[in-house]
């Protein structure tokens, strides 16, 4: 519990009005997935010990640039082993969360971690991204798991169409990528808003993190 209070320190260090749930769903986190990823590989092992800062933290990056109002509906497409989801639905209690992954034992982590937490503002789908059709959004959330010009094309469908009345963000795509992205950036013939992961959190793991935003 010790080593766990320690790793939340790093979420603590720039978030600081958690709930006492929150702050054990945070904290259980190290465990339940030191567990799950020892029977099902879904996270590299030499990133299990900085859980809290590549994948926790990083996932959070998002809350720290985008506000959702309650209500609001985020499907992570391609979610993993949960990320960015399970962290966001802990942030925000009053969201609700929808983790789509075509690969069923990542599924099953994810599920097996959001009922251990009590998350009730999640649902999962073992489906392919392109599959999902009787479901809208306000929020597509991604990590780097296709190239920016297919992210796009997949999430446009699923897409609210925008309030002009709304003063909220407008509904999009909101994906975490790294590296030199101009290539990509170009190919996807998008516009869009591109946020230093480095200017949010100071930790050197995010230096050439990005966060990117394209509106519908």
């Amino acid at each position: 519990m010790e080593k766990a209070q320690q790793k939340l320190e790093l979420i603590t260090k720039y978030f600081s009005d958690f709930s006492p749930v929150q702050l054990q769903q945070f904290s259980a986190l190290d465990e339940l997935y030191n567990d799950w990823n020892s029977k099902i590989n879904v996270i590299s092992r030499k990133d299990m010990e900085s859980l809290y800062e590549k994948h926790v933290l990083h996932s959070l990056a998002i809350a720290a640039a985008f506000e959702f109002a309650a209500g609001s509906t985020i499907v992570d497409l391609g979610t993993g082993g949960g990320f960015p989801g399970i962290p966001l639905a802990i942030f925000y209690p009053n969201v609700k969360f929808h983790l789509v992954d075509s690969i069923g034992k990542k599924i099953k982590v994810v599920n097996a971690v959001a009922e251990a937490l009590e998350l009730k503002n999640v649902t999962t789908a073992h489906s392919r991204i392109e599959d999902v059709k009787d479901k809208k959004f306000d929020f597509v959330v991604s990590r780097a798991v296709a190239p920016l010009k297919d992210l796009w094309k997949w999430s446009k469908p699923l897409l609210k169409k925008p309030d002009a009345n709304s003063t909220n963000q407008k509904p999009g795509l909101i994906c975490l990528k790294g590296g030199d992205l101009n290539t990509e950036i170009a190919e996807s013939g998008c516009r869009p808003r591109v946020m230093e992961v480095f200017e949010i959190f100071g930790e050197e793991y995010f230096k050439e993190k990005y966060l990117l935003y394209i509106s519908s």
